[in-house]
């Protein structure tokens, strides 16, 4: 059982690099609170705004959690709300607009993820929360960004994958194009975020002056689209799906063995020179036709005469007994499956699988994968339910009294 501290924890006074910093999260999902999340697991007070009667829908996404009490509370969205404090708020009500503008005040962030306009048709956009504060930080995380054509169009993860790039590339030759196996799109628009309101941050020290942080999901996704924008504007090739091939490098790729597949990418003189020595045959690296890396690269000969070899020598041995064989000698790694990378005795040494309370028990769940060696952050506390710190907040950083906020509650503003 989770002790009384574990369950109730909130991540409400902030340790780490970013104690003192508060922060508005008004996101959804994932494209946002996964920003939000990375800031209060670095100490930041995270303060997650849900509509009273329309919450973040991310809490109906399974796996779930039962407690005592028989209630279902998502793990998917404990992972990325986990140290937040919870509020809710009805933006769209007169006093719901004025108490935003009151708690942006005493704000240093504001992230939000609705399509472009939104705010502005509420009243709330950047140019009037502004002149409530100027230091504030305003973090928009869209499908397309805030200018261009496309600006207002809805998006989703799929929509970056697809107009970034990214899904053109993926997959193999002879197939269709194929999503890459994750929301990577809403992933990586939450990191760009993240360094974004970092950056951000550090001219307002200086400066005194606020801005917006603009981050598109299109925009995002072509950043990780690794060598293609230049092999496209350089020599006009179209990157196409290559299945787990490389497209210049070889060998840099899958291969099979005794329980299943290992990544190999001993493509160097000097990692093909040691790896044929691990497995018994010196000889093979002053073999004319494959002795140089520039030979090897050639495809044709990379499979008819280095993939046979591979195969053959991998095929005598399961993944562990290759990882142990390779050492640090050669780049070579297992390609587990999540059940073995949560198990992975590396894995917990990094501290990346951490015990999250979610409805009175502990979770395992990821990490946070920035390691700082003065000041790690927070401890991780539990995501909230919606509104559980109306009265903190409201009090706090707006100066409200209980029966004040009661009767905001009584009304649906908060």
């Amino acid at each position: 059982m989770v002790n009384e501290k574990q369950a109730t924890g909130s991540g409400i006074s902030g340790s780490g690099p970013l104690k003192g910093l508060t922060v508005l999260d008004i996101t959804r999902v994932v494209a946002g609170p996964f920003c939000s999340m990375l800031l209060a697991d670095l100490g930041a007070t995270v303060i997650k705004v849900e509509h009273p009667d329309d919450p973040d829908y991310a809490r109906t996404f399974p796996p779930f959690v039962s407690g005592d009490d028989q209630q279902e509370l998502s793990a998917f969205f404990a992972q990325f709300n986990r140290n937040k404090l919870g509020i809710t708020l009805n933006m769209k009500s007169e006093e719901g607009k004025t108490l935003l503008k009151k708690l942006v005040r005493r704000t240093d962030v504001l992230v939000e993820n609705f399509r472009p306009g939104t705010m502005d048709k509420l009243g709330l956009g950047y140019e009037v929360l502004k002149q409530e504060n100027p230091r504030l930080i305003y973090t928009a995380i869209s499908g397309f960004g805030r200018t261009g054509p496309n600006a207002s169009r809805p998006g989703f993860d799929n929509s970056g994958q697809a107009v970034g790039g990214l899904w053109s590339m993926n997959g193999y030759p002879d197939r269709p194009p194929v999503r890459v196996g994750t929301i990577i799109g809403d992933l990586a628009a939450s990191l760009y975020a993240a360094i974004g309101t970092l950056a951000a941050l550090r001219e307002a020290e200086r400066s005194g002056e606020g801005q917006v942080v603009d981050i598109s999901q299109q925009d995002s996704i072509l950043t990780l689209t690794e060598n293609a924008v230049v092999r496209y504007t350089t020599k006009g090739e179209v990157a196409s799906p290559l299945g787990n091939e490389h497209p210049f490098v070889r060998p840099y790729g899958q291969f099979p063995c005794k329980d299943g597949y290992v990544f190999f990418g001993g493509y160097t003189d000097k990692f093909w020179k040691i790896t044929c020595e691990i497995f018994g045959e010196p000889e093979i690296a002053s073999d004319p036709e494959i002795d140089t890396m520039e030979k090897r690269f050639d495809k044709a000969v990379s499979e008819r005469r280095v993939r046979p070899i591979l195969e053959r020598w991998f095929s005598r041995y399961t993944k562990a007994e290759l990882e142990a064989l390779a050492g640090d000698r050669i780049p070579l790694s297992a390609i587990k499956t999540i059940a073995e990378v949560v198990e992975d005795p590396h894995i917990a040494a990094r501290e990346m699988i951490v015990k999250v309370p979610i409805a009175g028990k502990l979770v395992r769940m990821f990490g946070l994968p920035i390691k700082l060696s003065r000041t790690p952050g927070n401890a991780y506390a539990k995501a909230p339910a919606p509104g559980e710190h109306n009265g903190f907040v409201y009090s706090r950083l707006v100066g409200l009294t209980s029966e004040e906020v009661g009767e905001l509650a009584e009304r649906g503003v908060i």
